[in-house]
């Protein structure tokens, strides 16, 4: 079964606010994908639509694979050690009565002989020298994310959920956080502001108020293409604010000539030099003219004034 996670008509919104996503269709297949965005736009929210922790107001989420999340900040009490970081510690004790000659029949078929030499295997990968009995409380901050980090391994997921990762540790938290991504090879999902974290990214899903889009590679890559769909924003911006100068000439236009020939027509009215039938016949052709006119005038203004908003819509998003 390959990983993936498909967002389909996908739709939240906070209480008593507008939505923040609606009839939103993402897929995440297994590979390194940046999240962007500018902040309130969901990001953390879909992160959480995507763990499970919220469930969505419409549409589904299917996720294929085993998710993990990084926690960010690992809180600690006194007693807490790096067994419960792997939530091993009940596994562990077993595993001591077994050793001490302790355990009943049940305990011995239920024992993982293994399990304390792959948590020190995991531990190890991210060279950081510790037990199972460690306290997490005796940790740095940057070891006590590589413990975090190891623990999250040690599930072997298929996805990684991380919510701004790098935010607030030390370097050799931030170090333990780019070796992980930089060997990684199944699917994780990452909301950073971090550059030097999205540029490890095969590819940039950027969230705005216009729905999601899809960008191959990095950060430079995806800043290099919105440097391109600005520039082609602008100039659609300048097309259309043109079309609805050179509308609003026409029309005034269009409006002074029919306001002589009404005049002309109420002088030769007055004057008694035409019959009343053609006059009429004439009067009837016109408002049929002028009215046609008039809703082809209204439609093109129309599209002129949607094409305008439209470029101004992208140019918002990309200016972002």
């Amino acid at each position: 079964m390959s990983a993936s996670i498909v967002l389909h008509d996908l739709a939240w919104a906070p209480p008593g606010r507008s939505p923040l996503f609606s009839d939103l269709n993402l897929a995440f297949g297994p590979e390194r994908t940046g999240l962007v965005g500018r902040n309130g736009v969901g990001k953390t929210t879909l992160l959480r639509l995507i763990e499970g922790r919220l469930t969505p107001q419409g549409g589904t989420v299917t996720v294929k694979g085993r998710v993990a999340l990084l926690r960010q900040t690992v809180q600690v009490d006194g007693s807490e050690t790096i067994a419960d970081l792997f939530d091993a510690k009940h596994a562990l004790a077993l595993l001591g009565r077994a050793e001490a000659g302790l355990a009943d029949a049940d305990d011995l078929g239920r024992a993982d002989w293994t399990l304390e030499a792959r948590i020190t295997s995991a531990l190890g990968r991210l060279s950081l020298d510790a037990t199972p009995d460690t306290r997490v409380a005796s940790l740095s901050g940057g070891q006590r994310t590589r413990a975090g980090l190891a623990a999250l391994l040690f599930e072997e997921p298929d996805w990684l959920i991380l919510d701004e990762p790098t935010n607030n540790l030390d370097r050799e938290g931030r170090e333990a956080v780019i070796d992980l991504l930089a060997e990684w090879r199944s699917g994780a999902i990452l909301v950073s502001h971090d550059r030097e974290l999205l540029e490890m990214m095969d590819a940039i899903v950027e969230l705005t108020t216009l729905g999601a889009t899809r960008y191959g590679g990095g950060w430079s890559a995806w800043r290099a293409r919105k440097t391109l769909e600005l520039e082609a924003a602008r100039r659609d911006l300048a097309d259309a604010d043109k079309r609805l100068t050179d509308l609003a000439r026409t029309a005034q236009r269009n409006a002074e000539r029919k306001a002589r020939s009404d005049s002309a027509g109420r002088a030769s009215a007055a004057r008694g030099d035409q019959p009343k039938i053609l006059l009429g016949a004439r009067k009837d052709r016109a408002e049929d003219t002028g009215g046609e006119q008039s809703r082809l005038a209204e439609r093109r203004l129309d599209q002129a004034e949607g094409a305008a908003r439209t470029a101004r819509e992208r140019i918002e998003c990309s200016s972002r």
